[in-house]
């Protein structure tokens, strides 16, 4: 057999059983990697050398900081607190609460990791819910969407932003630059969508507003010192990420400077700290650049781009579309993250033939995020949802799930196609 077929199996069958998840991804992932690495090492389209090339570090490093901030920032009780005071700022109305709550998940995400987001404000809003007598689907829903459209926006607000901006060198402005706008269009769309689509739910007099406004926020802060100085941190983060193109260092760094000025002021356990990291997460995002990698090597991505270049060259605006609503709907039942690297080095490949791939960069970044609204598993946040809403009276339901996100999903890549048809000039620098 020839290498492109020989890794473009190993692949696929990679691929298969990370699906299936009947064996944890990240050792499917690593199964995979050494798989490819063998048959590269045998069949001589790939070596060792080659492998450890394919690690993207700036990527990795930049998660490692940033998931190290957030768990700082979690230990801390900050997520509870903020979504007391937004349950308390709606004043018992359902249809408010929704906005504000959702609202806030979606700005949250844009800074922070939309995962860890979801998984504390889904416990705080069920538990609103129910002290309200509302059935808490309507919310978690909005939750779960309105992060993974917010983490479109910014570099870090997603994992795949974070994989497109290392591998194109975009910066943190050049994304909010160009996706904060349809972004925003999508939000509001996805609040009216959601709105209608929950009206009985939403437009109806709760229980007991009196014991939601009783809920003390202050309780729910474990350590207000180390809160104000995390923040000081991670907004002097942000501001970095806005002027890292200016002072020619990476977002890795920034976020990685950040956590180190972090550990020292707050000085926690570090061990902890550093245990909480998803360490999982990490090791999975090296094998697939190494499973990619193998593919690159062997030649089979260089194929696949020269058959995307040819339509690229005539039509950019119509492969954009495509990639956009390819991505998405591959996003709605597929991991976003493996999706984003192998489409990664299939773009770079087109660049090389010529092709300017600016605009195709912002189509994968929005059809990755918007897509993962498709299925309940097609986000981690998603599938987060699910398991802590199984545990309600009313908990959240596949069916309900298609009914409700799916349609907001297919609106929003509406949205995006439109906007992509307006402003492709603006896209395409």
């Amino acid at each position: 057999m020839s290498p492109p077929l020989v890794s473009g199996i190993i692949f696929l069958l990679t691929f298969a059983a990370i699906l299936a998840e009947r064996v944890h991804r990240t050792i499917v992932a690593l199964t995979g990697a050494l798989a490819m690495v063998v048959a590269g090492l045998i069949m001589g389209f790939y070596s060792e050398e080659q492998a450890l090339q394919s690690l993207d570090l700036y990527t990795l490093g930049l998660l490692l900081g940033m998931m190290a901030l957030v768990r700082m920032l979690e230990n801390t009780g900050f997520f509870e607190y903020l979504a007391i005071v937004t349950a308390k700022r709606s004043r018992g109305t359902p249809w408010l609460l929704l906005i504000i709550l959702g609202t806030v998940t979606a700005v949250a995400s844009m800074f922070l990791d939309n995962v860890t987001t979801v998984v504390f404000m889904v416990p705080v809003t069920i538990i609103i819910a129910e002290i309200m007598g509302l059935r808490p689907v309507p919310f978690l829903i909005a939750e779960v969407i309105l992060s993974n459209v917010g983490g479109v926006a910014t570099l870090v607000g997603d994992p795949p932003n974070i994989l497109i901006g290392s591998a194109a060198d975009l910066s943190f402005i050049d994304f909010v630059f160009h996706l904060a706008p349809p972004v925003f269009f999508a939000w509001l769309v996805s609040i009216v969508l959601l709105t209608i689509i929950f009206r009985k739910d939403l437009f109806k007099n709760p229980t007991d507003v009196a014991a939601l406004l009783q809920l003390d926020q202050k309780e729910a802060l474990k350590d207000p010192v180390a809160l104000k100085k995390i923040l000081i941190v991670l907004t002097g983060v942000v501001i970095f990420f806005f002027i890292e193109h200016l002072l020619g260092v990476s977002p890795a760094l920034v976020a990685l400077g950040g956590l180190s000025l972090a550990l020292i002021w707050t000085q926690p356990d570090v061990e902890k700290t550093l245990e909480s990291v998803e360490w999982n997460v990490l090791v999975f995002f090296a094998a697939l650049f190494v499973l990619v990698g193998g593919l690159d090597a062997s030649g089979v991505l260089d194929a696949v781009a020269r058959t995307f270049s040819r339509d690229a060259q005539t039509n950019p605006l119509v492969t954009s579309i495509l990639i956009l609503w390819g991505s998405a709907l591959l996003s709605a039942v597929v991991d976003n993250i493996p999706l984003t690297i192998v489409m990664i080095p299939i773009i770079q490949e087109m660049a090389l033939g010529g092709v300017n791939v600016t605009p195709l960069w912002w189509a994968l970044a929005i059809g990755a995020g918007f897509g993962g609204n498709g299925t309940p598993i097609g986000s981690t946040a998603g599938v987060i949802a699910l398991g802590l809403s199984a545990k309600t009276r009313t908990p959240l339901t596949t069916p309900t799930w298609l009914r409700s996100a799916t349609v907001v999903m297919v609106v929003t890549c509406l949205v995006a196609t439109v906007f992509f048809v307006l402003a492709f000039d603006f896209l395409s620098r």
